[in-house]
């Protein structure tokens, strides 16, 4: 699609199943494939086979997902173009639909074929337990319903990346407001923040009726598949077979117990220095010491430059695979109207490539966001020599171990941005945003749980759920007057509309790359080479074993949190 700002791409291996020339033109175009491999199903008879099967499968599944993922990528690239838009739609309303059917039929087939218990365990216990899974939770009744769930998606998007102000006679994205947050003149931070948050009020309501909608589809769904309610049908879903719902709960109370001091404690630093009486929303993000915003970069390509530099200094096989990225066009940066909010990683499965979208507009969180998403990145890069598609992808909650240690590693090496004093500053600010994150993560996270065991809630009861859960939270930050913006905040975080339970990730892996970053103080190499070693073991592995992996604990209880919030105020006490 010209839209992508890059090109083909080969294939990292030769096809050997799907013709060279395939091209993922329409439903009439795909179909035959699928029949094949059902043929070629039925006629193994042996393991060997039955594993040369699943290659195929593999082949195909990439060729589709990468298709899937260049869509998704100019569509977020350019939300008003309709080329771009139509053609994601065309894949979601008219491929997708039936590419679920078809796999769910090949998984069935798959987990009742006699060969397959004679496949070598090791090898292939988490593709027996994903499949198993799919085909214990597919109703054919539900496909037309995830259809509509992803095209209520991307309207939520195509809303949200439309959401302009006029601020100092200029048209500002929503994204770039978020520089004047950090001026240090309090009368720009207001006015910045109030016309953001009355921008946003003024879709509320029909955010509240598509989140609405997006609920009683997604309950449906659950009802179809013979759950109880969606909360415990998602969780099965995820593939959370390592952890439970309790084991959530377990994390929220560590937060409130191990971490809400410390992100008070910051507050009220932060408020003293700033000689307020009260904090108020716009005072969260201006350096505290009155200092002008950190600038990083004015263009992105010097940021790409730059981040190349941070990477030179961390890991020579890392840096590589990041100059692959800017080699090949593989990174979509700057902030522009048009552009969908946020920022991630996708893979371009049959490429076993990386790309990076993000929003980037002169601020320091732009540098950490870029670290991010090169981890994840790195990720896809490390296990580019595994042929089963579904083994390419790890775990979330691993995956964001990947990204997550890079921003604290590469962190380390700011110099590249800055001098002295600003590389103490972005440091600073890096480790204390941590600490904010963790509340906000266990935030998202509860009011999910909550809004999915209380499937007939009302708007109003909704509202009086997310107040709750922000005065425990929340932090001591002063909201009167701007009730109505802090009861709708939560129609910013994109998650909660586009992956419902995709957050606590977040915080379980926050805490991997802490303990990564920890075993990086005492020896640098050691802990680069566990983490490299993880991350090419894919998906390929339990979530357990793959923390393991990486020489990190897999718990996230309150004792889990204790001494890593201490190793954060150690460093912040070293830092001052």
């Amino acid at each position: 699609m010209e839209l992508l700002p890059f090109g083909d791409l080969p294939p990292y291996k030769p096809r050997a199943f799907v013709p060279a020339d395939f091209k993922v033109s329409g439903w009439d175009a795909i179909e035959p494939l699928f029949d094949q491999l059902e043929a070629d199903l039925d006629a193994c008879g042996s393991s060997e086979s039955l594993e040369a099967w699943l290659l195929k499968v593999s082949e195909l599944g990439a060729i589709l997902d990468e298709d899937g993922s260049r869509r998704y990528i100019a569509m977020t690239c350019h939300t008003s173009k309709d080329e771009a838009k139509g053609a994601y739609l065309d894949f979601v309303e008219n491929i997708e639909p039936h590419l679920k059917e078809r796999f769910f039929q090949l998984a069935k087939k798959f987990v009742n074929h006699p060969q397959r218990a004679h496949l070598p365990a090791e090898r292939y216990e988490i593709l027996n337990r994903d499949w198993q899974s799919m085909v214990d939770l597919f109703r054919e009744e539900n496909v037309p319903l995830e259809t509509e769930e992803s095209k209520l998606g991307q309207q939520y998007q195509e809303k949200m990346g439309a959401l302009t102000v006029e601020f100092q006679g200029e048209e500002k994205t929503l994204v770039q407001m978020g520089v004047y947050l950090q001026e240090t003149d309090r009368t720009v931070r207001q006015t910045a923040w109030e016309l953001v948050a009355n921008r946003r009020l003024e879709v509320a309501e029909e955010c509240d009726r598509q989140f609405d909608e997006l609920k009683d589809l997604r309950i449906q769904i659950a009802g179809n598949a013979g759950y109880g309610d969606y909360r415990d049908f998602k969780h099965t879903a995820k593939g959370r077979f390592d952890y439970q719902p309790e084991d959530c709960f377990k994390f929220h109370e560590a937060v409130e117990k191990v971490v809400m001091p410390a992100y008070n404690e910051l507050l009220a630093d932060r408020r003293s220095k700033l000689a307020l009486d009260k904090l108020r929303p716009w005072d969260t993000s201006v350096d505290p010491d009155g200092l002008e915003p950190l600038k990083p970069f004015r263009e992105v390509e010097d940021m790409v430059a730059k981040t190349k530099g941070i990477f030179d200094h961390v890991d020579d096989e890392l840096a590589a695979g990041f100059q692959t990225m800017r080699d090949q066009s593989l990174l979509d940066l700057a902030n522009r109207k048009g552009k969908a909010p946020g920022g991630y990683q996708s893979s371009l499965p049959e490429a076993r490539l990386p790309f990076i979208f993000m929003n980037a507009v002169g601020l320091q969180r732009d540098v950490e966001t870029l670290l991010h998403e090169a981890g994840h990145a790195f990720h896809t890069l490390a296990a580019q020599g595994e042929d089963i598609h579904e083994y390419q992808h790890a775990p979330l909650e691993f995956c964001e171990v990947a990204s997550m240690s890079m921003e604290l590693v590469g962190n380390e090496h700011l110099e590249e941005f800055y001098s002295g004093e600003d590389c103490v500053r972005a440091r600073q600010q890096h480790l204390e945003g941590i600490i904010s994150l963790f509340p906000w993560i266990a935030t998202v996270d509860a009011f999910q749980h909550w809004i999915y065991t209380h499937p007939t809630h009302t708007v109003e009861e909704r509202d009086t759920a997310w107040n709750g859960l922000l005065d425990r939270f929340g932090g001591e930050i002063d909201w009167s007057g701007y009730e109505l913006a802090r009861t709708k905040m939560w129609h910013r975080q994109s998650h909660i509309f586009l992956v419902p339970f995709y957050y606590i990730e977040y915080g379980i892996a926050q805490l991997g790359a802490l303990g990564v970053w920890k075993n990086s103080k005492s020896d640098r190499a050691q802990a680069l080479a566990d983490y490299k070693r993880a991350l090419a073991l894919g998906g390929s592995r339990p979530l357990p074993e793959l923390f393991a992996a990486a020489n990190i604990p897999f718990r996230f209880d309150t004792e889990a949190f204790k001494p890593l919030v201490e190793l954060i105020q150690t460093e912040l006490a070293a830092l001052k």
